[in-house]
């Protein structure tokens, strides 16, 4: 797998977004996908992918306890692109069996916990959007937490059994704001409000000055801890 990592890695050195992009499309037609999440980083590939016309897959994790700022967000793309962006939610079962045992809030009792509802919510529904897939486009940045920065743009995913690619990997915060500001890239407005990463509404806040980026993000754990799963390193 290392040398095909780096085979790949060859082929789309010097690249810029939209042309490794498509790279990959013509590699691997309807076998890439892209999750969105509706946030800076994701709003840029979406406007890379639906602007040029990429045949890429576009796909989005609905928890059902999102923001209503991300909703907002999610149907104004509908509107200016015109293109899908397929939804995947929670197995109905699971979820009615965990909030009937547990409560809808049982994410702040324990990490357990929490996990257990991530799973559900994200992790399940993720797997079944990236079965038969060979790669996955994500909105990673490098700079966005400590682990990050071990890796590449494009990765192994153990896990799943495919390769990731992040086109945005070492762009910094700045320039994905520039980005958006000159192509009018409809954007989260909470991001204007202290929210660097959004996720779901009862597990995301606002980040105080001088606080990590992903403080905001489950603030009640220990910070080792603020991850998903969903970007798990696994090489």
């Amino acid at each position: 797998m290392n040398t095909y990592l780096a085979d790949i890695a060859k082929d789309i050195q010097g690249l810029d977004p939209v042309a490794s992009l498509q790279y990959f499309a013509q590699k691997y037609p309807g076998e890439i996908t892209f999750s969105t999440s509706f946030g800076w980083e994701d709003q840029v590939i979406t406007d890379l992918i639906f602007r040029n016309d990429i045949p890429i897959e576009v796909f989005t994790l609905e928890t059902g306890r999102l923001f209503p700022e991300t909703y907002y967000v999610w149907n104004r793309t509908l509107e200016i692109y015109k293109k899908k962006i397929h939804a995947y939610f929670p197995q109905a079962a699971s979820l009615q069996a965990m909030v009937d045992q547990k409560g809808p809030n049982s994410f702040y009792e324990s990490v357990e916990n929490r996990k257990e509802c991530c799973h559900i919510r994200k992790i399940e529904p993720l797997k079944r959007a990236l079965s038969g897939k060979k790669i996955w486009v994500t909105g990673i940045r490098a700079e966005q937490s400590l682990n990050r920065h071990d890796m590449s743009n494009i990765e192994w995913d153990e896990g799943n059994q495919l390769l990731k690619f992040h086109p945005v990997f070492n762009w910094t915060l700045e320039e994905i704001k520039a980005y958006i500001k000159e192509n009018n890239v409809v954007y989260n407005t909470l991001h204007d409000k202290g929210f660097p990463s959004i996720g779901c509404a009862p597990c995301t806040r606002a980040v105080r000055e001088g606080e990590d980026f992903r403080a905001g993000r489950w603030w009640w754990e220990d910070q080792s801890k603020k991850e998903c799963g969903l970007h798990a390193t696994q090489q």
